[in-house]
């Protein structure tokens, strides 16, 4: 498909054949560019000037992008697979729908929240105030789940820098520290836990996570090696987590965006 561009210069839009293309971008500099559904595959970017480019649809897998200016630039549903975006400049960029799995976002200028509409969980050098609390939580739950779970605790603890009252991720980070063996960490996340439970008037929740606090550091709760709870855990440790079973499982479900 040919795509159209529109540079610095007044006027509307000019379709250029895929050679024209190509020597437009070896010059480095596209601003405005209205490069939708255009094969940028692999394509070397390296401090391009696109600011305010239309690159809805554009296939940029593999794409070297590290230092380029994008903001404004609109890369919805656009693919990034792979791509290397270090240092790029994304601010005030459109992300809705954007594959990031396996990009590299290492020092890369974001907007804060920008990454909530796209696929970026498997991005690398993310930071968390890129997204937002239901977004971390959730990475967080996605971890748990697939037994990775010092990721998890990562994600969990960004969703408590972004929301430090949310009483489920304090559950959520508690119970990944334990599966870490961390459990004099994880009873503390449990107790803080149940105090906001207990600011919000449920004691019930509250008593139970005090009581699930004080039975996973009791001398007989500790399983040596750290190896993992769940149906590993043995003596006051597995006690400990049936008393807020229902409240373990609803911390391991993901918050609505």
């Amino acid at each position: 498909m040919a795509a159209s561009v529109q540079a610095s210069m007044p006027g509307p839009a000019l379709a250029l054949t895929p050679e024209a293309l190509v020597r437009t971008l070896e010059q480095r500099r596209c601003e405005r560019c209205q490069l939708q559904d255009a094969d940028l595959v692999q394509a070397d970017l390296r401090e391009a000037r696109l600011r305010g480019a239309q690159l809805q649809r554009a296939n940029l897998s593999g794409a070297r992008l590290d230092g380029a200016d994008l903001r404004g630039a609109n890369l919805s549903h656009t693919s990034l697979v792979g791509a290397s975006l270090r240092g790029a400049d994304l601010r005030g960029s459109l992300l809705i729908g954007t594959d990031l799995r396996d990009c590299d976002l290492s020092e890369a200028q974001l907007d804060a929240a920008a990454l909530n509409r796209s696929h970026w969980q498997q991005a690398r050098g993310v930071t968390t105030g890129s997204q937002g609390y239901a977004e971390l939580h959730n990475a967080g739950v996605h971890a748990a789940q697939a037994g990775r779970h010092a990721e998890a605790e990562r994600w969990f603890s960004g969703a408590i820098q972004q929301l430090p009252n949310a009483a489920i991720s304090w559950v959520a980070r508690g119970m990944s520290r334990a599966e870490q063996g961390q459990f004099s960490l994880a009873a503390q996340d449990l107790r803080y836990a149940g105090r906001l439970y207990g600011a919000m008037g449920d004691q019930e929740q509250a008593k139970a996570l005090d009581q699930a606090a004080t039975l996973l550091v009791a001398p007989n709760a500790r399983s040596k090696g750290g190896n993992g709870l769940g149906s590993q855990l043995l003596g006051g440790a597995m006690a400990a987590f049936k008393v807020i079973a229902p409240l373990a499982a609803k911390a391991m479900l993901p918050a609505p965006l």
